[in-house]
């Protein structure tokens, strides 16, 4: 998707493209981090960004999922909280429209970038704390939000929870998604024996930023199975076989052959 900053048209264009992807035979869809608003600054958000109880765009996508009759994952919105934060939170709804479970994103991007310029994003979302995993029937789904994907021991966490595939919605800007997005994808998928399907927005958006897209799906041993471009909003669908994963993590046990260990800062010898 290229979000914008007002709810309604980011609603009609996840509506297009939920039915666009059911219409393909697609039974889960996964939108974009930010999919209802991708706003200009705290100021922006808090103007359009309603309460979780009664959050017109929840009602509108429960909705969707049930039209189309497919598991919609809405990648994240922003949900406002009591203290005036946000939460960044995913929803994924069943066919019927009921939702089946929400996750709050856990690790916010805080630095300092080239030439001192500071981004926090805790100064307008609360990280969540808990991991998610979802059953859909055939496979189990872990929930993750962008900046999550940097995180290996969050995706080790959901794997060895039983999640066969792993959402990655997201924003990421175009120099990081130039050095580091499909390598991230692929990794993760690999430590796994995780499906990654990542969703992403795309282009120039309203609010000045440029996002990187390159939506993708990536199997149990790293293959990108599909990728759009990084420019226009658009539909991804592949088959999944869930066998692949006990099939991945049969060749490369890397789960059941993981430890705990203690760590030591000393060098062997020293007093």
């Amino acid at each position: 998707m290229t979000s914008g900053t007002s709810p309604e048209p980011n609603l009609d264009a996840l509506e297009a493209l939920a039915r666009e992807a059911a219409g393909q035979g697609a039974h889960y869809a996964l939108s974009p981090e930010v999919s209802v608003v991708f706003a200009e600054n705290r100021e922006g958000l808090a103007a359009v960004a309603g309460p979780w109880d009664g959050n017109p765009a929840i009602a509108r996508c429960a909705g969707i999922a049930r039209d189309t009759a497919l598991w919609l994952h809405l990648g994240s919105l922003a949900v406002a909280l009591p203290d005036g934060c946000f939460a960044n939170r995913s929803v994924l709804f069943r066919p019927d429209g009921t939702i089946a479970a929400t996750y709050d994103k856990i690790h916010l991007f805080d630095a300092t970038l080239p030439e001192l310029r500071q981004y926090r994003e805790s100064d307008t979302y609360a990280g969540g704390d808990r991991a998610v995993v979802a059953d859909l029937g055939p496979v189990k789904l872990g929930l993750t939000i962008c900046y999550d994907v940097r995180f290996p021991a969050l995706h080790h966490a959901l794997a060895t929870a039983g999640a066969g595939l792993i959402a990655v919605p997201a924003a990421f800007t175009v120099p990081t998604g130039q050095a580091h997005w499909d390598v991230l994808l692929r990794a993760r998928a690999i430590e796994t024996g995780c499906f990654v399907i990542a969703a992403a927005q795309a282009g120039q958006h309203q609010n000045g930023r440029a996002t990187y897209g390159h939506s993708m799906i990536v199997d149990p041993w790293g293959k990108i199975l599909g990728e759009l471009d990084g420019e226009t909003p658009g539909v991804l669908v592949t088959d999944i076989d869930p066998a692949a994963v006990a099939e991945a993590r049969g060749r490369v046990p890397a789960l059941a052959n993981a430890r705990t260990f203690s760590l030591s800062v000393n060098p062997v010898g020293a007093s």
